[in-house]
């Protein structure tokens, strides 16, 4: 059976990491490329690279040395072609202040979320 479904888990590209911008625009560039091939997309946001996925952190963040893109860039364009976003809700619980707001549009979800995926034949995993 062909897969007709990608989960890619942000882990290691987190805002807190040196160069962890530039090492996001990656999973967003396989996403949207996968989107545009018509299968189904979910994007999850574990770790710190949950942080992209709070309000303005997205948004002062440029992925390449141009300063020409931004991750809350990446974001919209993903969220425009049908692809959603999920966010881990451990790394919330270790990454997030209380007051700090979710940009719209996310959803809640956990390790089994993707392990259920990942033993799906129709689904494929990537991990970044």
């Amino acid at each position: 059976m062909a897969a007709q479904r990608i989960v890619i888990v942000l882990w290691s590209c987190g805002p807190d990491r040196a160069g962890g911008a530039v090492l996001a625009a990656a999973p967003f560039v396989y996403a949207l490329t996968a989107r545009a091939l018509d299968l189904e997309v979910e994007m999850h946001f574990t770790s710190s690279s949950v942080r992209w996925l709070v309000e303005g952190v997205a948004e002062a963040a440029h992925t390449d040395s141009a300063a020409t893109h931004t991750v809350g860039q990446y974001l919209r364009e993903a969220r425009a072609a049908g692809i959603s976003m999920h966010a881990c809700t451990m790394a919330l619980a270790e990454h997030r202040r209380a007051d700090e707001r979710l940009v719209d549009g996310v959803r809640m979800a956990g390790a089994a979320s993707v392990i259920g995926a990942a033993v799906n034949d129709d689904c494929r995993t990537l991990v970044f």
